[in-house]
């Protein structure tokens, strides 16, 4: 039978004799003998045993209960080590439980056994064969299933970069008609610009002629009416003078009151009206064509944008199919 390690010593020495546990707050008797304190404050309590050491059964003394720091830190030295050392003993191949070679395989328990956890009741009816067989085995079915992945990764890095080429391609493309939407309506705007510039020329240029044609109109009437007040003052005196002073000068007076002599409001010049008038037709007809085109341009876009978007949407499904 193999000697015992060297770790289960040190678990047997920090063992309390009376819970048979790692000790817990361990005191000295004055026997030399220790044990947890709660333990053998238990143990005294009991009549037939209150003067006597558990493990040695000398006489002592209650009061005599020296606590051991030395003990207490040995046992957490002991609970460290034992844990490293069934990790080790399981990392090197062997049992940690038998310190015996780990040479066969428990398919059902899926883990690696010694020959004596072999005769144990735990895997007496499993199946159980050499370690080496099993690692075999099972490494034939990894590395199936490791080609199968890294087919299937090169696949899915190929459907990556297709799908980071043709997004390249449709990011370049979007640039190239971004670029063209901005030069193009700059251009409409700077057209428009122009256009707006030359219309309200020529109407500043119809206010001036009418406002002109105005002044002039109301000027030779107003000299007309002057006139007019003049000679319908002159008459209304007239009227009013004795019969004598009345008839004198009366033909020429009647001459200058002759009609005919004062000019009629001169009329629009027919040129100025059909100018105004073509002006209006025009720009009926250009309010009926931007409300053509604002009416439109919006339906022709969203037609257009489903097309490109439709055939993305395809080129996508296309894709996923492959996957």
């Amino acid at each position: 039978m193999a000697a015992e390690s060297p770790v289960k010593s040190l678990q047997t020495e920090v063992t309390c004799p009376i819970c048979l546990e790692y000790f817990t707050a361990p005191v000295t008797l004055e026997c030399g003998h220790s044990f947890c304190q709660a333990c053998i404050s238990r143990h005294w309590e009991d009549p037939d045993t209150a003067t006597s050491c558990p493990q040695c059964r000398k006489t002592v003394q209650q009061r005599c209960l020296w606590p051991s720091r030395q003990l207490a830190n040995i046992v957490e030295i002991a609970k460290r080590l034992s844990l490293q050392a069934a990790q080790g003993a399981e990392g090197d191949g062997v049992c940690g439980e038998h310190q015996e070679a780990l040479k066969l395989f428990c398919e059902e328990d899926q883990t690696p056994i010694c020959v004596v956890c072999d005769r144990s009741q735990v895997h007496h009816a499993h199946t159980v064969v050499l370690i080496q067989e099993a690692a075999q085995k099972y490494k034939k079915k990894f590395e199936a299933h490791l080609k199968t992945l890294r087919e299937e990764r090169e696949k899915l890095l190929g459907f990556k970069a297709t799908g980071e080429g043709r997004s390249q391609e449709y990011l370049n493309q979007t640039q190239a008609e971004w670029q063209k939407v901005v030069a193009e309506f700059q251009q409409l705007r700077q057209f428009l610009k122009e256009q707006q510039r030359l219309l309200l020329a020529q109407l500043k240029k119809l206010d001036e002629e009418v406002l002109k044609l105005q002044a002039d109109t109301v000027r030779k009437l107003s000299a007309q009416i002057s006139r007019l007040n003049e000679l319908i003052g002159e008459l209304e005196g007239k009227c009013q003078q004795p019969a004598c002073e009345f008839l004198q000068d009366a033909r020429s007076t009647l001459s200058r009151c002759e009609t005919g002599q004062f000019q009629q409001p001169v009329e629009i010049p027919p040129d100025l009206d059909e100018r105004v008038s073509g002006f209006s037709h025009k720009i009926t007809a250009l309010l009926e064509s931007l409300r053509e085109f604002k009416d439109t341009l919006p339906s022709a876009l969203e037609g257009a944008r489903g097309n490109s978007l439709g055939t993305f949407r395809r080129g996508e499904v296309s894709s996923g199919d492959c996957l």
